[in-house]
């Protein structure tokens, strides 16, 4: 079907693009602390947000944390805007900057590794 095509061949073809586009070098001093910045509030926004919207929903606190956990990753969405970013200008002067590029897909990377390890953490049983 065409979801598998555009899933087995475009997906993969558009993020190695992404991490083509992406030079890792260019982070060094500042540009690893806004890395980590990033990393830090993209994790902790996650699991607040979608928590408190989980707890508003009627969840009760563990799963309202299950749910918030769970919507950590970051994926495609964010690495599309930040690679229409870094190619646009306005003024002469980038949105995004390489340097700014590469923290984020750092941050994209670190959110995408650390949610089912930290998913499974949130799912074990709790202890009586």
């Amino acid at each position: 079907s065409l979801a598998s095509l555009a899933y087995g061949l475009f997906v993969p073809i558009f993020l190695v693009n992404i991490g083509l586009q992406a030079n890792l070098r260019a982070i060094s001093g500042t540009a690893w602390f806004l890395a980590i910045a990033l990393t830090v509030v993209a994790i902790f926004t996650k699991v607040i947000g979608s928590g408190l919207g989980a707890l508003a929903g009627g969840f009760d606190r563990r799963d309202s944390l299950r749910l918030g956990v769970g919507m950590i990753s970051r994926g495609e969405v964010g690495l599309i805007f930040a690679s229409i970013g870094v190619g646009l200008t306005i003024k002469g002067q980038r949105v995004v900057e390489p340097t700014t590029f590469a923290a984020l897909v750092v941050m994209v990377i670190v959110t995408t590794f650390v949610t089912p390890p930290l998913l499974k953490l949130a799912l074990q049983p709790t202890r009586k």
